[in-house]
């Protein structure tokens, strides 16, 4: 059932691409006709253009096979796979240009229509794809070809696993159990322990296991090989949760000392023109917003002083770069009174919250005063979330690297926050997921993350 799903995807896929470039096309011309600047000059009829209709579909169709966008990924973010399409489109939009004047070298194409066809492309095989993955999730939910997994190891790690796939139906994965070594445990948060490593093979080919997860952190190479070998035999799908060396190594050099060999760790901090390019895109963006949502935040202001007595603003003290602290702006979620006993934990269904201010919280609006913050350049709109300074002694204590976090501006929005890791929730999991946006900072992984905060806001999953 789970591969006759694939298949059909992949074969819609193909067809929805298909269709999607072949409109764009006719749309690209029709546009063109109405174009009034630059003046349309004699364009032959739509007929005309047929033979580079076709080179532009079959041309863009392997140009998507190998930028392997038809691969089927149960976990793939839409903004990637956007992205993918629009580099693949562009180097298919020049393949056809040279294809179509050395195969058809008679035709004469208007060049605007192509930069239509180029754009509308884009946005139609984006929409086209984003609509058929909403199917494919429905229908993944509903548990229609669904992947059964396996996870070795009901530790944390393995736990952490398991609440994921159970917080995403969509993805279409159905976790049969867990397998370790230890024989004092039969069932994990729900999910039975079927046996050891050594009978991992035996429950992978009995059970249909399509996809076995290792989530085994501290074992030692040669156990996760072992693993590995034995899943191999059974063909299945096998993913490693990384360790923390290699998710602080993810990006190295070889070099070395007189001849000795050495691996050198990949400097972290932002330096140089990326430092110019993050604080250039703080300024423009949030003075932007800050502008555009004025009337929003004066009501939002005025409703504040309406619903509970106190001030509109809450200043917080905050950590961010290097540790340094910071006064932290909000709108008043909570009652004046609401820390008289000491700084607290925000909980969900926190009763020091005031009744406008549960809904600010929900969906992050008491935030928005912290693009002041980013004005005055204590904040940038990406990074990890600052802490207060009682807990970030705290956590220093207890979690290896955290300080490792505030090498970059604390942010409004932040990789683990759009993963679902914010408010009450594991705190080494949100150093891991703040770790690894420090160490693999790109202007493309901020652009990401700002086009996915929307989405992950309007689910109201705030407290």
């Amino acid at each position: 059932m789970r591969s006759k799903t694939v298949r059909f995807f992949m074969a819609a896929l193909v067809v929805v691409d298909a269709a999607m470039i072949a409109l764009a096309f006719v749309l690209a011309y029709h546009l063109r006709l109405r174009t009034e600047y630059p003046p349309p000059v004699k364009i032959p009829p739509l007929s005309d253009y047929l033979g580079m209709l076709l080179i532009q579909v079959v041309v863009l169709l392997v140009v998507f096979g190998v930028y392997k966008l038809y691969v089927i990924r149960r976990a793939a973010s839409r903004i990637d796979e956007l992205y993918t399409v629009f580099v693949a489109v562009s180097v298919g939009t020049l393949i056809t240009i040279a294809l179509t004047s050395l195969v058809l070298k008679g035709l004469d194409y208007p060049r605007l229509m192509l930069a239509y066809a180029w754009l509308l492309t884009i946005a139609l095989v984006g929409l086209g794809r984003w609509l058929l993955g909403s199917l494919q999730a429905a229908l993944y939910a509903r548990g229609v070809g669904e992947e059964r997994m396996l996870i070795v190891g009901a530790g944390r790690v393995g736990q952490m696993i398991l609440q994921a796939v159970r917080r995403t139906p969509k993805l279409g994965y159905q976790v049969v159990g867990f397998i370790d070594n230890d024989p004092d445990l039969h069932d994990v948060a729900g999910a039975p322990v079927l046996g050891s490593i050594d009978t991992l093979a035996v429950n992978i080919r009995e059970r249909q296991i399509g996809e076995v997860i290792i989530a085994l952190p501290h074992a030692s190479h040669q156990e996760i090989l072992d693993i590995i070998s034995r899943c191999e035999l059974e063909h299945v799908s096998i993913k490693v949760f990384p360790d923390i060396f290699q998710i602080m190594a993810s990006e190295v050099s070889i070099g070395d000392l007189d001849g000795l060999p050495l691996v050198s760790m990949r400097d972290v901090a932002l330096r140089g023109w990326r430092v110019g390019v993050k604080r250039a895109i703080d300024l423009v963006f949030s003075a932007a917003l800050l502008v555009l949502l004025s009337p929003f935040l004066l009501l939002v202001a005025l409703l504040i002083k309406l619903d509970s007595p106190g001030p509109v603003f809450y200043s917080q003290e905050r950590v961010g770069l290097d540790g340094l602290p910071f006064p932290c702006l909000k709108f008043r979620s909570m009652r004046v009174d609401a820390e008289a006993d000491g700084p607290g934990w925000t909980t969900k269904d926190d009763p020091r919250r005031t009744t406008l201010g549960a809904f600010l919280r929900r969906y992050s609006i008491d935030e928005l005063p912290q693009f002041i913050n980013i004005l005055f350049g204590q904040m940038s709109v990406v990074g990890p979330r600052p802490e207060r300074p009682v807990y970030v002694e705290q956590f220093r204590q207890i979690v290896p690297r955290y300080m490792g976090r505030h090498r970059e501006k604390a942010g409004i929005t932040g990789w683990a926050q759009i993963n679902g890791l914010r408010g009450d929730t594991s705190i080494e999991e949100r150093t891991r997921y703040d770790l690894w946006y420090v160490e693999n900072w790109s202007l493309w992984l901020d652009i990401k993350i700002m086009l996915r905060t929307p989405l992950v806001l309007l689910q109201g999953r705030g407290y």
